[in-house]
């Protein structure tokens, strides 16, 4: 059963069959191979998606969505450039800094790459950067949409592994901000060598102004992590309080949502949410059915004979997801891995919410790496550019990702450094 599962899936992947069907279909000839009931399918499909936490996906989508039509985004993009955008290179730094920002609302790198790509791509390219390099920066920058909190990918692996979401979400502020800073330095440092940007600061507001003019959108990352760290509500209930903010924000007081632009916004997140819940109850049946023919166990023992100490094992699990990453999109990954993976960790003692962050900033590369890399998509569509014209640009960004990953991998207490200051307390 495992074999056909398995060979199905990487067929499907060779024909570029969309990963949720290439895993529902491997799972479905599971099924068939072994001669169990197909009620099997039907029962896991729906228990995978039937987990309270997961309603906060769809909520954090519409947030995201919100934001973008009701004006914030542009107005977070002002005020990260009166703080880096009047030095050489600043434009691109507002790039970074901006996408941190956003990052702690929206959970989503796809949206962090249309709300702010729209935006600074055509102002990287009007500034004389070239257009690879805007669209490889934006791709990289909306990476940190999945690694600072609230997070996605998080809330996925801690229903997977059974991880508290609120540990995982404070532990991703150690590795969001080291990945911030280095993408902040390198591009710098860069600019300072090409001799790009020395106009950056061109109708640069003052940080006063443009403080009181993004006042209500930095008002909204305070609100929603200050709700979930303070116990005032959960990590779910926190998306919805994000989805009633921006909508107050952009209808009441921005005054850039209307009827119209509602309806497009709820039928853009309606279809997003659909994709990834699509994804979720295809790879719970497929992790469902591995689990049973006891292939975690088989992988479990594998590991620990081959890889004898918790250092190889790190160094062997970042170089396998690496290259999974490449070719699975990151929510069906962890869905389908956390379970095998984080008892293996446990095993070689290493903390299962440590272990989530490392998952997570490895397989979030996979939406900067081709050939499946969705971050790549969407900058190359805001960027009107081809996808072959970003890969020279790009390999520098996937260097300064794959270097703050072994800070994440092998110092521990980046990620759960704060996480242990919070629970001590409690």
């Amino acid at each position: 059963m495992t074999a056909v599962m398995i060979s199905t899936m990487v067929l499907c992947f060779a024909l570029t069959i969309s990963v949720a069907v290439s895993i529902g279909l491997a799972s479905v000839l599971g099924i068939q191979a072994s001669h169990a009931n197909m009620l099997i399918s039907v029962k896991e499909m729906f228990n995978a998606i039937n987990k309270f936490p997961l309603a906060a996906i769809p909520f954090f989508i519409l947030a995201g969505n919100l934001m973008e039509t009701g004006g914030i985004s542009r107005r977070l993009v002002e005020f990260a450039k009166s703080i880096v955008g009047g030095v050489q290179g600043g434009l691109p730094m507002t790039c970074v800094l901006t996408c941190m920002i956003f990052a702690a609302v929206s959970g989503s790198s796809v949206a962090t790459t249309f709300a702010i790509g729209a935006i600074l791509i055509p102002a990287l390219i009007k500034h004389g950067y070239p257009t690879s390099y805007a669209a490889a920066l934006q791709a990289t920058s909306a990476e940190l949409g999945v690694i600072i909190p609230p997070s996605i990918p998080m809330i996925l692996y801690g229903v997977s592994a059974e991880v508290s979401i609120g540990e995982l979400f404070i532990a991703g502020f150690g590795p969001g901000l080291l990945i911030g800073g280095a993408l902040m330095l390198f591009v710098w440092a860069w600019c300072k060598y090409k001799g790009w940007g020395k106009n950056d600061g061109d109708g640069r507001l003052k940080f006063i102004p443009a403080t009181l003019q993004a006042g209500w959108a930095l008002l909204m990352p305070v609100i929603i992590l200050g709700g979930i760290y303070g116990g005032v509500f959960t990590p779910t209930e926190a998306s919805a309080v994000a989805v009633f903010y921006a909508l107050v924000v952009g209808v009441v007081i921005y005054r850039e949502i209307n009827l119209k632009n509602l309806a497009l916004i709820l039928r853009k997140s309606v279809i997003s949410s659909a994709v990834i819940m699509f994804i979720i109850a295809n790879a719970g049946l497929f992790a469902f059915l591995i689990t049973r023919a006891g292939v975690p166990d088989a992988i479990g023992h594998w590991l620990q004979e081959v890889l004898k100490s918790p250092g190889m094992f790190l160094l062997g699990v970042n170089a396998a997801l690496f290259i999974i990453g490449m070719f699975i999109e990151t929510s069906a990954a962890i869905i389908v891995l956390a379970p095998i993976l984080a008892p293996v960790a446990v095993h070689f003692g290493i903390d299962p919410v440590h272990f989530g962050l490392i998952m997570v900033v490895n397989l979030a590369l996979g939406m900067i790496t081709p050939p499946f890399g969705v971050n790549l998509f969407a900058a190359c569509t805001v960027a009107r550019i081809s996808l072959d014209r970003i890969i020279k640009d790009l390999i520098p960004f996937v260097l300064v990702i794959l270097g703050c990953l072994m800070i994440v991998t092998y110092v521990p207490q980046l990620s759960l450094g704060l996480r242990d200051l919070v629970y001590s307390k409690k």
